[in-house]
């Protein structure tokens, strides 16, 4: 038979006194006394037959065997906290804690949140704008919404917005755009936010596209598409608007399409969450809600012509 662990209460209170050193730091964490928390040690040394710490005047410090069990009951405990948070949140009904990337948060997803918390009521959305990589457990997000090249191997991931591009500018520039070559005569838009995309999505790909050469001047760069978009809305030239940023814009008025050809980004926006959490109420509704909106980009989608 395999030696029986001591109990967790023992290993709780090691922990906390081998990452403060200090017993009294650690008593004060666990709210107890620190007579308590060095019986509870000593009865871990007494379960091991052999010494944990060194009590010195002052201070303590591990001891070898210490050093050895100090990070697996770092590790230990903090697998456990994940494990517990992971269990309560599959019960949780109410809380839907989503992330996305900050562009399209600004430009498609936050204009739209009222609708779904009016419709929700009893759902406590948290979100975040957020490009960080999540960890479904570490991070207590429920719902991703990514956009990427390829599928997300190991969750549920589901693409909701196959992205393409299109010249768009302010309804004031419309008119100065009759035939691609008029585009070459105004101020180019450049977001780098896409440049990791393969094949290309850029100005070069769209007038390869339209048979002609691209132009040498470098235009502006901007570090985020939306950001790039705020200045094709101020008129300040034609961004290659990405359909997933810019719909809320074109279906306003306040940007036009002034020509039909488009260009692929070979990329989507997903909904990725940890496998089975699709089926959670809120998770469920938060899906649903979002197949309904992006609508409005499938009827556009269908009037463009792709190259």
């Amino acid at each position: 038979m395999p030696d029986r662990l001591p109990p967790l209460t023992a290993f709780r209170a090691f922990d906390a006194a081998a990452r403060h050193m200090s017993f009294a730091k650690a008593a004060d964490e666990l709210n107890v006394t620190p007579a308590a928390l060095s019986f509870q040690i000593k009865s871990l040394e007494e379960h091991l037959g052999h010494a944990l710490f060194r009590r010195l005047n002052r201070a303590v410090e591990l001891t070898e065997s210490g050093k050895i069990l100090a990070p697996g009951a770092a590790d230990g405990f903090e697998t456990l906290t994940k494990a517990w948070s992971a269990t309560k949140r599959l019960h949780d009904n109410r809380t839907l804690t989503v992330t996305a990337g900050p562009s399209f948060t600004s430009k498609w997803l936050a204009p739209r949140l009222f609708q779904f918390v009016q419709n929700n009521p009893d759902i406590d959305l948290r979100f975040s704008a957020s490009l960080k990589m999540m960890d479904f457990t570490r991070d207590e997000v429920d719902v991703a919404i990514r956009f990427s090249q390829h599928d997300d191997e190991g969750f549920y991931s589901e693409p909701i917005i196959e992205e393409w591009l299109c010249p768009m500018v302010a309804p004031a520039l419309a008119d100065k755009i009759k035939t691609a070559s008029d585009i070459l005569d105004l101020p180019l838009l450049h977001q780098d936010d896409i440049t990791f995309l393969h094949p290309p999505a850029d100005w070069d790909t769209w007038f390869q596209a339209a048979g002609l050469k691209p132009p040498t001047t470098a235009g502006t760069h901007f570090s985020q598409s939306d950001h790039a978009v705020n200045a094709a809305l101020s008129g300040a030239g034609v961004v290659l608007g990405r359909i997933s940023v810019s719909e809320k814009h074109l279906t306003d008025g306040r940007l036009v399409m002034p020509l039909d050809l488009a260009i692929s980004g070979h990329a989507s926006y997903r909904i990725v969450c940890a496998k089975g959490a699709e089926n959670r109420p809120q998770v469920a509704r938060l899906m649903s809600w979002i197949r309904e909106e992006v609508a409005a980009i499938d009827a556009l989608t269908k009037t463009r012509t792709f190259a």
